[in-house]
């Protein structure tokens, strides 16, 4: 267990991490017992989302540590920990390469803010399986510098899913590549399988498949966000990263009628090209309810087999009109 919240974080050391691996090569860590991030009195920092005055997000001293962190390392392995109560994401793996993480299992409340199962950056050559992960943010987000990633056999939620991104902000660039997620479960969460990325970006994603995934009463099951702002005053921007060439297979389950069960909100300047749809039945979680049609802007790409709900705003591919040069590699 590490300090009780911020008052009793040693002073002159830093608040952004907890355990942390650097440069290590051929780490494994295993075992039994309960890691626990004592991350109460982090979530409650006036800073964080609605944690504020009535609701509100204030100024402050916001700095949370990661959990588990590991930078700079190579061929590590991860297996059997259970990890609750994070105060801020419960593992982090930036500039990594080789991992290979098993049966976790992660527990944080539906209200924890910005408590991510697992997060990767800059790392490529991943192997994420057969772990269960509940929380208050991503069970597993994919950020910038990624590829070669391949996640099987989790089940995820209550949680805000399994995300690629948030992609591009401040007008960054961000390539992501080579990512496949399969035989999973996500139940009660505010998002499905997602992409998101800021306006003004630049870079690609890219060769993306989703397949084998079963939803329990899930909010946007199936949502590319092009728009991604946490504020409402993110302004109209030009460039985009491009998101091209990604695959939803036998996507099955029940979806939360609040929302579209298929949402592609692309780029009004770059579209979304080379999107495969299969085998795709989303029926309402509560019968009777009125249920929104499946919602495309700017959105190209193929439905091979029709989905449940039907989707006719996806345009065909033959139209689509995209610069090759703003591919990722």
């Amino acid at each position: 267990m590490p300090p009780d919240g911020p008052d009793s974080w040693p002073r002159n050391i830093s608040k952004r991490q907890w355990l942390v691996f650097y440069r290590i090569n051929g780490m494994s860590m295993q075992g039994g017992g309960l890691v626990d991030g004592k991350g109460e009195n982090w979530w409650n920092l006036p800073c964080k989302p609605h944690k504020g005055v009535n609701g509100t997000t204030m100024s402050g001293p916001c700095d949370s540590p990661v959990a588990i962190r590991f930078f700079m390392s190579s061929n590590l392995t991860v297996k059997g920990l259970k990890i609750k109560n994070g105060p801020q994401f419960h593992f982090r793996f930036d500039a990594c390469h080789g991992v290979r993480v098993e049966s976790l299992t992660i527990k944080a409340p539906a209200q924890s803010p910005n408590t991510d199962g697992i997060h990767i950056e800059n790392t490529n050559n991943v192997q994420i399986y057969n772990s269960i992960i509940s929380n208050g943010d991503d069970c597993i987000s994919i950020g910038a510098g990624c590829y070669d990633v391949d996640i099987n056999n989790i089940t995820c939620g209550p949680s805000h899913g399994i995300s690629i991104g948030s992609l591009g902000i401040n007008k960054s660039r961000a390539c992501v590549s080579n990512i496949s997620v399969s035989d999973s479960v996500i139940q009660h969460s505010n998002n499905g399988i997602r992409i998101k990325t800021w306006q003004g970006g630049s870079g690609c994603v890219s060769k993306v498949e989703f397949s084998n995934i079963h939803m329990e009463a899930v909010q946007n099951p199936i949502i590319i966000d092009q728009y991604y702002c946490l504020t409402k005053n993110c302004s109209n921007q030009t460039s985009a990263v491009v998101i091209n060439d990604i695959s939803y297979s036998n996507i099955k389950g029940s979806f939360d009628v609040r929302s579209p069960p298929m949402s592609f909100a692309c780029s009004d300047s770059i579209p979304c090209t080379n999107l495969k749809l299969t085998q795709v039945e989303l029926l309402p979680a509560a019968k009777g309810r009125t249920v929104a049609n499946p919602f495309c802007w700017n959105a190209y790409g193929t439905v091979l087999k029709q989905t449940i709900p039907p989707i006719y705003c996806l345009m065909e591919e033959t139209n689509a009109t995209i610069d090759n040069t703003l591919l990722c590699g």
